[in-house]
């Protein structure tokens, strides 16, 4: 068995408590108080993230734009300098090859940011469809990620940079930025995976545990603490933020998943995959993504069947009792003609069958 990978901030894990688990090949804290308490924790005050086992892919030269556009299914013409999107690449049949954020730096220069367990993969993708002569590097290994989300991130990180973080609207980044002690710069983005405010913050891979540790004492007295992957899960699924291997697949479109927001269909270039998305979009996809809520006791597990009249219409994506809502929900990808809200269904627990009900998503939304 192959070692599992560690990130730089690996050392500063057994300082905080961390029960460490195997999670696609890195060593990576599922929690270090407990999900539920990290979870009310990021929800309430403040959370921070390691998220450095992400990849980083950089493209550069001439005609990145281009291939970019054909490679993505977001218009990533409509980038800008210190603007970020959320994408898709897709095969010709229509499923995901992954879900990331593209960062535009400058002219010609894009930071993609790719799931973990992707990393290789994305990167010959975009090796395999280069058909533009740009330059592809992954860079992941430069790279040391932490994510700082919660109602008080912006007023703890605003304590250890004279840059103006109120300017950073969402989905924008400012780089470089500076931090109190820290000589190497960061790329700092209003982006994040928890459905709160927050922010994602690259720098490289020496001045992480440093930057780790300031965070940590520059939030001490907000109540800010380190988050394992356990309560970035349930933050995420709350939101309805798609998980890539359960939400999203090589078998899952973007269209079924519902989201066709960061599909664009008009734009000038043609893009792998988009024959198929534009008859989904255009016809209705045959199964579509929806929330459930149990009213049966048991909660609805990742890949459980869910019946209607015996019949299997659809699996269970994503499920877990909500901590913020205390109560046992779900994310299913059902036949589209169950899909209208309050439709009473079956979800196969084990050896019984529980009753559940399609809801409306996200299951929370924060107050802005």
């Amino acid at each position: 068995m192959s070692e599992l990978k560690r990130t730089p901030l690996f050392p500063e894990y057994e300082k905080y408590g961390a029960k460490t688990i195997d999670f696609g090949g890195w060593d990576l804290p599922v929690q270090f108080s407990s999900i539920k308490q990290e979870h009310e924790v990021t929800r309430t005050k403040a959370g921070l993230f390691d998220v450095s086992h992400m990849g980083e892919i950089v493209v550069k030269g001439k005609n990145s734009l281009n291939f970019l556009q054909k490679i993505m299914t977001n218009d990533v013409s409509k980038l800008q300098p210190k603007r970020a999107q959320y994408t898709f690449m897709c095969y010709e049949s229509g499923g995901t090859v992954d879900d990331l954020i593209v960062y535009m730096l400058e002219e010609n220069h894009y930071l993609l940011v790719v799931n973990a367990a992707n990393t290789e993969k994305d990167y010959e993708w975009l090796v395999k469809n280069n058909t533009e002569k740009v330059t592809i590097t992954n860079e992941s290994a430069n790279y040391v990620q932490l994510a700082l989300q919660g109602p008080l991130a912006e007023e703890i990180l605003q304590t250890l940079t004279e840059t103006d973080l109120r300017e950073i609207k969402f989905f924008r980044f400012e780089n470089p930025v500076y931090f109190s002690t820290i000589s190497s710069s960061a790329i700092v983005s209003r982006t994040g995976y928890t459905g709160e405010d927050g922010f994602e913050i690259y720098i490289d891979t020496a001045s992480g545990q440093e930057l780790w540790q300031l965070l940590l004492e520059a939030g001490k007295v907000s109540g800010l603490e380190p988050i394992g992957l356990g309560a970035r899960d349930t933050l995420r699924f709350e939101a309805n933020l798609a998980l890539y291997g359960q939400e999203l697949s090589k078998d899952i479109t973007p269209i079924e998943a519902g989201l066709a927001f960061a599909v664009k269909l008009n734009k000038d270039t043609d893009f792998i995959g988009k024959n198929v998305l534009q008859k989904q979009k255009e016809e209705g996809p045959a199964r579509k993504l929806v929330g459930i809520e149990m009213i049966d006791k048991g909660i609805p597990r990742h890949g459980y069947e869910v019946l209607l009249d015996e019949e299997k219409i659809g699996f269970v994506t994503s499920g877990t009792q909500s901590p913020t809502l205390q109560k046992n929900v779900g994310l299913a990808l059902i036949k589209t003609e169950f899909a209208q809200i309050g439709t009473e269904l079956v979800v196969q627990v084990r050896k019984r069958q529980l009753k559940a009900v399609v809801v409306e998503t996200p299951f929370y939304k924060r107050s802005k």
